[in-house]
């Protein structure tokens, strides 16, 4: 059974989702632990609600590599998700869990990736820009941003009607059906990895 830590910054509705799903799915992984860089941060509340264990890192202790790594340590945590998390994950991290912090971009990257990206600027951008489709991106965190190995991508389309909230609504929708199971199928994947 593998321990996910989820790292998020805002409202947490992925955050829950996975939850959710791991705990109406308790073969492969289970979340023990959400770490969130905002005290007032909406997830908090709902990982709270849930039952999973919240810790608060600020952006300077964040940096630490000897308060983090301890924390996941003592959680024995083996997988890290980003859900909406704003923070750039520093080298010592992704160097400890190479290959083992997964992310979900609100586009098709590389399109609309990169610094400042994220949430409703993606959507904004992508409807400006008179895209005619859109999607997420599920990728491997690297210490470049958005630029890790991708593991999936779907798409919807855009249509001139469509507004950014519209298609922050379509995005949400594709994030809640696909990213638990993404999860769930790499978490297996890597189980199969280490029989070998």
């Amino acid at each position: 059974m593998k321990k996910i830590a989820i790292f998020a910054s805002g409202n947490g509705s992925n955050a829950e989702n996975i939850i959710r799903y791991f705990r109406d799915n308790p073969n492969a992984a289970e979340v023990v632990l959400v770490v969130c860089n905002k005290p007032d941060a909406a997830v908090v509340k709902r990982a709270e609600n849930l039952g999973v264990p919240v810790k608060i890192i600020s952006k300077a202790d964040f940096q630490n590599q000897d308060i983090v790594l301890e924390l996941l340590k003592e959680a024995k945590i083996d997988i890290i998700i980003l859900a909406g998390f704003l923070l750039m994950v520093p080298q010592y991290l992704t160097e400890h869990y190479k290959d083992r912090i997964i992310n979900i971009h609100p586009s098709l990257l590389p399109a609309y990736g990169g610094k400042g990206m994220y949430g409703r600027h993606v959507h904004e951008a992508v409807v400006a820009a008179g895209e005619t489709e859109t999607g997420i991106t599920i990728h491997l965190v690297t210490d470049k941003c958005d630029e890790g190995a991708i593991l999936f991508q779907v798409k919807t389309g855009i249509s001139p009607e469509d507004t950014p909230q519209s298609v922050e609504a379509k995005i949400h929708r594709l994030e809640k059906e696909h990213f638990p199971r993404l999860i769930e199928l790499f978490i297996h994947d890597l189980g199969q990895d280490t029989m070998h």
